[in-house]
């Protein structure tokens, strides 16, 4: 049985292009989506969006190729391009009866979350990043041997085959070793949220290959567009994230001022999986992104 969040309704409503998200929804009041990262599915929200729903409606999908949710065929680089993703959580929103919303991302979810702060300005009235920078920033900061903390994103942007029969072959190994690498404290992630992401993932190998690999090509031609363009994110921005700047050697609240002119910028010392490590912290900085 998929492990939710105790008290939400859970949900399947359409996305984009006919594809169906699994959407765990509860709280009421002003709406925020909360999208979860890699390996994991909406389920790492459980303490902050507890937290949230006092005040807010708290609406918390499976990313498309995650979870409970549908995983189409890659037939093309659209189909797990950020920009679709991002158009399959509007139309989640709306069919929940919310045309305008607040939307928090983690990792993934996070690359999700911008490319519809981007695409949808007249949408997202509010926008929250948990570690990570811009696609395109990324690829650009990965260098040299510091490099290797990113392999995942070299393996799974090579062409399909080899990737997802590799990550196949030792799925709990391969999607384990980020759980335990990336967590700050083992205690915070109990063994059957743990297993429950480590179930999801194995039955997800082709679609989050996919996903990656989209991360390499169309999504890195979308942020460059926009940055030609000179666009920039209208709304109110925090990003929390750890000191990448320092390990990596880029000023991380540099990047982030020339994509967000409105920016509140975070350091955490929680670990990766921060809305689990550090709940408290990061459900105050949601609801002060929510009071700006």
């Amino acid at each position: 049985m998929t492990l939710t969040i105790p008290g939400f309704d859970h949900v399947r409503l359409p996305g984009a292009d006919g594809v169906e998200l699994a959407a765990a929804v509860g709280g009421s009041g002003s709406p925020v989506v909360l999208l979860h990262g890699f390996p994991q599915t909406h389920l790492m929200w459980r303490h902050v969006a507890e937290r949230l729903a006092d005040e807010h409606t708290v609406i918390c999908p499976d990313l498309r190729g995650y979870g409970a949710s549908d995983k189409p065929t890659a037939t093309d680089p659209d189909v797990y391009a950020k920009r679709t993703m991002a158009a399959d959580v509007v139309a989640l929103a709306a069919a929940l009866g919310h045309e305008r919303f607040a939307l928090v991302g983690h990792d993934r979810g996070a690359l999700v979350a911008f490319r519809a702060g981007l695409d949808h300005p007249e949408t997202i009235t509010h926008l929250g990043i948990l570690d990570i920078v811009p696609t395109l920033d990324m690829w650009n900061v990965l260098h040299g041997a510091s490099a290797a903390v990113g392999y995942h994103l070299f393996l799974m942007a090579q062409p399909p085959g080899l990737p997802e029969a590799m990550i196949a072959g030792s799925a709990d190994a391969f999607f384990g070793s980020f759980l335990d690498a990336w967590a700050n404290d083992p205690t915070t992630m109990p063994e059957d949220v743990r297993a429950e992401y480590l179930r999801a993932s194995a039955a997800a190998v082709t679609s989050i290959v996919a996903d990656y690999r989209a991360s390499a090509d169309i999504d890195v031609m979308h942020d460059q567009a926009d940055l030609d363009a000179g666009s920039q994110l209208a709304m109110p921005v925090t990003v929390v994230q750890q000191d990448w700047g320092a390990q990596l050697g880029y000023d991380a609240a540099g990047v982030w001022k020339a994509w967000a002119p409105d920016l509140d910028h975070r350091l955490t010392r929680a670990g990766h999986f921060m809305a689990e490590d550090a709940p408290d912290e990061i459900a105050a900085a949601i609801q002060g992104l929510l009071a700006r």
